[in-house]
């Protein structure tokens, strides 16, 4: 009997083959494969017999494979955790002598990037320079600029990133520059330039509505038909790179691949963000420092994804949401906060939230010796802040209308009141709700949080443009003009506002004027069909007098 119960037990052990190269495929190669983030490479059966005890003790202790958020209900898309029953297969495997089982059976394919993951991409950006990273000292934040080169509009249904280095990456985002204007802060082509927060010149209600984010172990991500997102001739795209030394000199030259679908987008998401950085003053020795938002939300709305951001002295990270009716929905619970495993979680399914919800963030956060991720030691008082050392207190839901439509310009207003209650002299709100007005041909209503823009970042064009179409929209033409003038001042190469300068000077009979600035557009962009269309019309109106 007792030889019985050992055979049968031999047969019922699991194996490599027939298991668990399926577990590991699934939940660890994404960053354990050569040149990955993980510290050794699992695509194989020998990387996974040599480190299996490890793998046993990090997967009972659920330290890997990382994943933040408790288990809750709506539940997350990709979930990496590992049940009770796949550790314990595990187990039995380590326990059984790490089988390899039938080598004529295929295991799984390994997921490990050597190719793109979504396949073979419409187009591959490369950065021009690689940028050197120190040894040693404060995170690194630099920006590549790549551009696509596109001869037609395209539609983007999906994005991958790939550092030459992953494990020197912390995270990166692309930010769209529909207007080249961060070009002029490169030292010289392609070389990229430094900064965490990138200010991009845009019109306000370019509203973002997608989350273009990668950080190790990151899963592509494809929008469904109905959910892609325009790239234009002319566009950059600026790739926002979170560096950390590693000890030695390294070199990053990231690439992106793009992957384009001819189905334009017949829905719209917009990234809603709750904040409260401007309450983050956290004592030295502090414990349980809270932080916290709400906003309601004007019309019935799907939730498609989360992503909370704090820094090193979160703990407790928790979102929710309070329906009209009294349901309490948990939208995101993340007991033990770590930034370096921080990522986007995309819901199952939506989660739809009638109009009236309220949107709840709590962030806690730990300033004493007791937080082993702490950067300061001896603790120091810590403030909001894009630094590693300093704060932040940020949550984004990607949302949709639930009936359709095109919604954005209603959540970006909500999004503006909210911050001016807030943050009362906050130039987005106000720069926000200006462009809103205009947008609606109600300038009056502009000209109050726009001429507040203007006073608050004097040196912004974007804010110079719009008060200047705002004054000539109410007939100061000649105040017009002057808001104009130095929109262009502070951005030499920006269209948008020579072109309305042109216009108020031919309005108010300096036709000359008026082809003088024209003809600065055509000597910088030659092909510019919109100007020389003008520059003849006046041309022929100044021969006609």
């Amino acid at each position: 009997m007792t030889a019985v119960i050992a055979a049968l037990a031999f047969v019922s052990a699991p194996t490599y083959s027939g298991s668990i190269a399926h577990l590991i495929n699934d939940k660890c190669t994404p960053c354990h494969y050569n040149g990955g983030p993980g510290p050794f490479p699992l695509t194989s059966y020998q990387n996974v017999r040599k480190h299996a005890r490890q793998i046993g003790d990090v997967t009972r202790s659920r330290y890997m494979p990382p994943w933040l958020p408790a288990e809750q209900s709506p539940a997350f898309a990709d979930d990496l955790r590992l049940t009770d029953a796949q550790i314990e297969t595990i187990s039995a495997w380590i326990d059984a002598g790490m089988p390899e089982g039938d080598q004529s059976e295929p295991a799984a394919t390994s997921k490990s990037p050597s190719g793109w993951r979504l396949g073979a991409p419409d187009l591959i950006l490369r950065a021009q320079k690689a940028l050197k990273v120190p040894a040693g000292g404060s995170d690194v934040f630099w920006n590549f600029i790549l551009s696509p080169q596109l001869t037609r509009g395209r539609y983007v249904r999906a994005v991958d990133i790939r550092p030459t280095n992953p494990t020197i990456v912390h995270h990166a985002n692309i930010i769209i520059d529909r207007t080249g204007s961060l070009r002029m802060r490169e030292s010289s082509p392609g070389a990229g330039f430094p900064g965490m927060d990138v200010t991009v010149l845009r019109n306000p209600l370019d509203l973002d509505g997608h989350f273009l984010f990668w950080k190790p172990g990151s899963i592509p991500w494809s929008e469904p038909d109905g959910l892609s997102w325009r790239l234009d001739p002319g566009n950059d795209l600026i790739l926002n790179v979170h560096l950390q030394p590693s000890g030695k000199v390294e070199w990053e030259q990231p690439a992106v691949a793009l992957y384009f679908t001819d189905k334009p987008p017949t829905r719209f998401p917009y990234l809603l963000q709750l904040e409260h950085d401007g309450a983050l003053d956290i004592p030295s020795g502090a414990r349980d420092f809270v932080v916290s938002d709400s906003l309601r939300l004007p019309v019935d709305t799907e939730v498609l994804a989360i992503y909370p951001h704090a820094h090193y002295l979160g703990t407790l990270l928790e979102a929710w949401a309070d329906l009209p009716g009294g349901q309490h929905v948990s939208l995101i619970r993340i007991p033990a906060w770590d930034p370096n495993f921080q990522a986007v979680y995309r819901y199952r399914d939506p989660v739809r939230l009638p109009a009236g919800t309220v949107v709840h963030m709590r962030y806690h956060y730990d300033n004493s010796r007791a937080n082993e991720l702490n950067p300061n030691d001896p603790p120091k008082r810590v403030r909001g802040g894009n630094l590693a050392t300093d704060e932040m207190a940020h949550l984004w839901l990607e949302i949709l209308p639930e009936h359709g439509g095109d919604q954005r310009r209603l959540y970006a207003e909500t999004w503006a009141r909210h911050q001016l209650e807030k943050y009362p002299g906050s130039y987005d709100a106000d720069v926000t709700l200006g462009a809103l007005a205009l947008s609606r041909l109600h300038a009056p209503e502009a000209v109050a949080p726009l001429s507040e823009a203007v006073r608050l970042r004097p040196e912004d064009p974007i804010a110079h443009n719009l008060y200047g179409a705002t004054l000539e929209a109410t007939g100061r033409t000649s105040e017009a003009i002057a808001q104009f003038r130095l929109a262009v001042r502070r951005q030499p190469d920006y269209a948008n506002a020579e072109f309305n300068l042109a216009h108020a000077l031919e309005r108010a009979g300096d036709k000359p004027g008026a082809i003088a600035v024209i003809r600065q557009i055509l000597a910088r962009t030659p092909g510019d069909a919109t100007a020389k269309q003008y520059l003849e019309l006046l041309a022929s109106n100044q021969a006609a007098q």
